[in-house]
C-alpha cells in the first residue's frame, strides 16, 4: 500500500496511491484519523487497507503533494552512511553521524525546492527515508524493523557552505528537503537493504548505489537512536546518501534555479522536484 499526503481543492488530506489515481482516505476516515501521522499514531493502517480496492477518487493532477509526513515529531538525518560517501569525505568515525532536520524545512513531490540566494553550493543527496509506525525506547536491534510503518524517497538538499562544525545549519533552510511521493508500507518491502537508489540532476545520473551499501543498517539506526530518545509514530529517519555528491566532484556540481532533481528508489517510486532560487532578502547578523 502506498500512502500520500496532499492538498485537494484547498483541503489537506491523504490517501492510497494507485495506478489509476488516489483513493481519498480523508473523505472516508478523516474525521477519526485527520492525517497520515494520526493514522500511524492510532495503529490504523489496517483500517486504511479496507479501502485498497475502492475506485480512485482523484488523480495526481488534481492535488498538490505534501511531505509524506508533514509534521513529524522528530526527523533524524544520518550522514556518512555509505561506503563511497565515507571515502569522498575521508570519514573514519565508526559511530553513526546524526543531525536534525526540522519539519518546516520540507516540501512534497513535484513542488519547488528552494535554493537560498545566499549560496552557490546547494547540493543534492538522494536518500531512503524510514517512517516509524510504533513507538519505542531502547529498542533491540532484532525487533527494530517491527517499529517501521514504511519507506519513502528523500532529497536531503544541503547548503554546503553553511555546514560548518555541524550539519544542522546547512540542512534546515526552508523547503530544501523533499519527501515523497508517498510512503510504501513495510509489507511491500521485506528487505530495506535490497533496493537500488539513484539521483538524477537534469536527467544525468549523479548517484547510483544500493541500500545494501549502508554502513549502519536501518535496524541499527533505530536501536541506536532509541537509546537516547523515544521514537514515536510519524518520526522519520533519513538514512544517508550514496557517493557522488556535487561537493566532491571535479569540478563541483551544484543545483541552480530551474534544475530538476530526481530521487528514484526501487519499489518506492520517483521523487521529482524543480529548483527555484529564493527571492527573499536574507538579513544576517554579524556575530
Amino acid at each position: 500500500m502506498k500512502l500520500a499526503s496532499y492538498i485537494h481543492h484547498g483541503r489537506k488530506s491523504y490517501g492510497i496511491h494507485t495506478e489509476s489515481g488516489i483513493i481519498d482516505l480523508g473523505q472516508k476516515i478523516g474525521q477519526q484519523y485527520p492525517t497520515l501521522k494520526d493514522l500511524l499514531q492510532w495503529d490504523a493502517l489496517d483500517v486504511a487497507k479496507q479501502y485498497v480496492n475502492y475506485p480512485a477518487d482523484i488523480t495526481d493532477k488534481d492535488i498538490t503533494f505534501l511531505p509524506v509526513i508533514e509534521e513529524p515529531g522528530k526527523i533524524f538525518c544520518v550522514g556518512m552512511n555509505y561506503a563511497e560517501k565515507r571515502k569522498e569525505f575521508a570519514e573514519t568515525n565508526d559511530a553513526p553521524t546524526l543531525f536534525i532536520r526540522f519539519a518546516d524545512s520540507q516540501t512534497g513531490h513535484a513542488r519547488p525546492v528552494i535554493k537560498p540566494n545566499i549560496t552557490e553550493e546547494f547540493d543534492y543527496e538522494g536518500e531512503l527515508a524510514v517512517i516509524i509506525g510504533k513507538a519505542g525506547e531502547n529498542i533491540e536491534r532484532s525487533n527494530a524493523l517491527s517499529h517501521v510503518a514504511g519507506y519513502s524517497c528523500y532529497m536531503d538538499g544541503s547548503v554546503r557552505d553553511w555546514q560548518h562544525a555541524w550539519f544542522t545549519a546547512g540542512k534546515n533552510w526552508r523547503q530544501t528537503g523533499a519527501f515523497g511521493p508517498y510512503m510504501t508500507t513495510v509489507d511491500e518491502i521485506p528487505d530495506p537493504h535490497a533496493l537500488s537508489i539513484q539521483t538524477y540532476l537534469n536527467g544525468m545520473l549523479v548517484q547510483n548505489d544500493s541500500t545494501a551499501s549502508m554502513i549502519h543498517k536501518v535496524a541499527d539506526l533505530i536501536s541506536y537512536i532509541s537509546t537516547f530518545t523515544i521514537l514515536s509514530p510519524g518520526d522519520v529517519i533519513i538514512t544517508g546518501s550514496p557517493g557522488g555528491v556535487g561537493k566532491k566532484r571535479n569540478p563541483p556540481l551544484f543545483m541552480h534555479d530551474g534544475d530538476r532533481v530526481e530521487v528514484a528508489i526501487e519499489k518506492l517510486g520517483r521523487l521529482t522536484n524543480t529548483i527555484v532560487e529564493s527571492t527573499e532578502r536574507l538579513h544576517l547578523l554579524a556575530i
